[in-house]
């Protein structure tokens, strides 16, 4: 795909790397020239200086043929005029970055199809650390409906040891939980697991439930936070 992306900024230009190492067209509108060069010098992606909301400029950088459009300017101000110029053009896709909530629907009715709120993601994910210490990492779906968990399995929790068969039908195990993922140790592949995968001490699985679920969930597997391992500091070295 051809992706044009509105920002030489931190998440600008990380975005392009990723992008580029997916094997994505990648190119980058910003109006400075140190940005733009190192965009093109260290990133490795095409840049363009001027501004991400100008007409010329955006043509200039092929965005009628452009298959998605992130936008991540400095304002929400600038990213909504580049939204609506992007629809205007026929881009298919058009995912922004938003910093005020005020500009959620505005997005939505100038085109765009994500629209993410990077603060948002920040707080949920620093407030689910501090809240679910276990669980190494927790994605939402359907406004929260639905939560993704990502949970260790240390060798003296409940389930270690167990069949996927033998986990989903304990009467203990949250009803309308599914254990969708399975990973036997980090550097391994991450597979769907059946009824007969073991579930090994040291693995990781992945869970979606309710988030009125994960407590319980957490407390169905034996997972405390007291058995997790801990970063040592050797303070003789400081």
């Amino acid at each position: 795909m051809y992706v044009l992306i509105g920002g030489a900024g931190m998440m600008g230009l990380r975005l392009a790397q990723n992008l580029l190492e997916m094997g994505h067209t990648v190119a980058i509108i910003d109006t400075d020239f140190l940005a733009c060069q190192y965009a093109r010098e260290k990133v490795g992606v095409m840049a363009f200086e001027g501004s991400a909301v100008s007409t010329a400029v955006l043509l200039e950088a092929g965005i009628r043929k452009a298959d998605a459009v992130a936008a991540t300017l400095g304002s929400d101000a600038l990213n909504l005029a580049m939204v609506t110029l992007s629809k205007h053009y026929g881009v298919p896709h058009i995912v922004v970055r938003m910093n005020e909530r005020d500009f959620f629907e505005p997005y939505r009715i100038a085109g765009a199809n994500h629209v993410i709120s990077t603060i948002d993601l920040a707080v949920t994910t620093m407030a689910n650390a501090i809240e679910y210490p276990q669980v190494e990492s927790m994605m939402h779906f359907e406004q929260g409906q639905v939560e993704v968990l990502k949970l260790p399995v240390p060798g003296d929790c409940y389930i270690a040891g167990r069949t996927v068969a033998h986990v989903a039908q304990d009467p203990n195990f949250p009803t309308g939980s599914l254990l969708i993922g399975y990973q036997c140790h980090s550097c391994a592949d991450l597979i769907i697991p059946n009824g007969s995968t073991i579930l090994e001490a040291g693995s990781t699985i992945l869970v979606v439930t309710k988030p009125d679920l994960v407590h319980k969930m957490i407390d169905f597997m034996g997972i405390c936070t007291s058995r997790l391992p801990t970063l040592e500091v050797d303070h003789q070295a400081l």
